[in-house]
């Protein structure tokens, strides 16, 4: 799953240098990119990212997206 996430996020953000592991840290993602990101991840895996876990933790590295993304697939599949 994690690897779906990742190729999904490469494909749909082209000019977005995922490499980092300081994504947010380093400004590489700037809060319009991560709306569309919330927004792109959500409606491809049909889930919904709460609030409260809109952190930088979540977003600061590719790893990370994909990780909270399968987490969140694997508990609405319950």
């Amino acid at each position: 799953m994690e690897e779906k996430v990742k190729e999904f996020l490469k494909e749909e953000f082209p000019d977005t240098d995922f490499s980092g592991t300081s994504l947010v840290e380093d400004e590489v993602l700037d809060s319009l990119t991560l709306t569309e990101i919330i927004q792109a991840l959500s409606m491809e895996y049909d889930i919904e990212i709460p609030y409260e876990e809109i952190v930088e933790d979540n977003f600061n590295s590719l790893d990370a997206i994909a990780a909270l993304v399968a987490r969140l697939v694997n508990e609405k599949e319950g």
